[in-house]
């Protein structure tokens, strides 16, 4: 069994990124919008934070109440979207209270929409079009090639279906010319679905979710969802009995982790350059 872990083609792509801001002739500059204090949400900006200050890139943090309202937050996003010196605008998700997380993603000007969650981006992608795509999904397909696991021709299983990872992933492996079955946790006989395929992709934030006898050996699975569990972040994969069957296995956490931090810097290079 390999594990793929992404930490060093993160530290990879994270070099080239600080190479393109150092010879670029303008300022990379990130704006982050943080709408609450959910613990989670304030972890994972910090870590956004930490890897821009080690490419260069400048991050800037606005913060709004949970109660706060939406028309201020439209305010400030066609301020930055305005704004030449901001390259890239990111809400960070998920958003509470009365927020219509739509609406805020639509107003983002899609040439800075480093998430790739406006219409614009997930259509071009769609249309296997050139443009800014989920960090996500895009360090998935990054991994995969890394360890050069083929892609076209497989039959994958995607389990979770949200607009942020599960539903752009499955477009990109069709893109890719994958045979992909899209399923989430209340699909019926889910085993029945994830023992035939060769890539399982899980990204749903279920401890255990996905179990040993659900696998065939020598399949490939990625783990994407977090939890929490006693204190700790876990995925969704039983780690220690997969691996026994599986031929590659991400750990969780520093499997897709990485990457998606990785990807999402390179995606700020893209829109600056945008």
């Amino acid at each position: 069994m390999t594990e793929m872990s992404g930490r060093e083609l993160a530290k990879t792509i994270e070099e080239g990124v600080k190479e393109a801001a150092l010879l670029s002739k303008r300022k990379y500059s990130l704006a982050v919008i943080l709408i609450g204090d959910d613990p989670a949400s304030e972890k994972y900006v910090q870590l956004k934070r930490q890897a821009c200050e080690r490419v260069g890139i400048t991050m800037t943090l606005w913060r709004f109440d949970s109660a706060g309202k939406q028309a201020d937050v439209l305010k400030l996003i066609a301020k930055l979207n305005r704004d030449k010196k901001t390259t890239g605008i990111l809400i960070q998700l998920p958003l509470p209270g009365d927020y219509v997380p739509n609406e805020l993603l639509e107003a983002i000007a899609p040439n800075k929409d480093v998430d790739g969650l406006s219409s614009v981006n997930l259509g071009r992608l769609i249309k296997g079009l050139p443009g800014l795509y989920p960090a996500t999904p895009e360090g998935v397909i990054n991994l995969l090639r890394y360890y050069q696991i083929d892609i076209a021709g497989k039959r994958v299983a995607v389990i979770g279906q949200s607009n942020l990872v599960g539903r752009p992933l499955a477009q990109m492996l069709l893109n890719e010319e994958a045979t992909v079955l899209s399923a989430n946790s209340l699909t019926k006989n889910l085993k029945a679905i994830t023992s035939e395929s060769d890539i399982v992709i899980s990204a749903v934030g279920k401890r255990n979710l996905v179990k040993a006898d659900m696998i065939k050996d020598g399949a490939v699975v990625i783990d994407i969802g977090t939890s929490f569990y006693q204190g700790k972040i876990v995925g969704d994969v039983d780690y220690k009995n997969v691996m026994k069957k599986a031929a590659y296995v991400t750990p969780s956490p520093g499997g897709v982790g990485p990457m998606t931090v990785s990807m999402l810097l390179s995606n700020v290079v893209k829109a600056g350059e945008l």
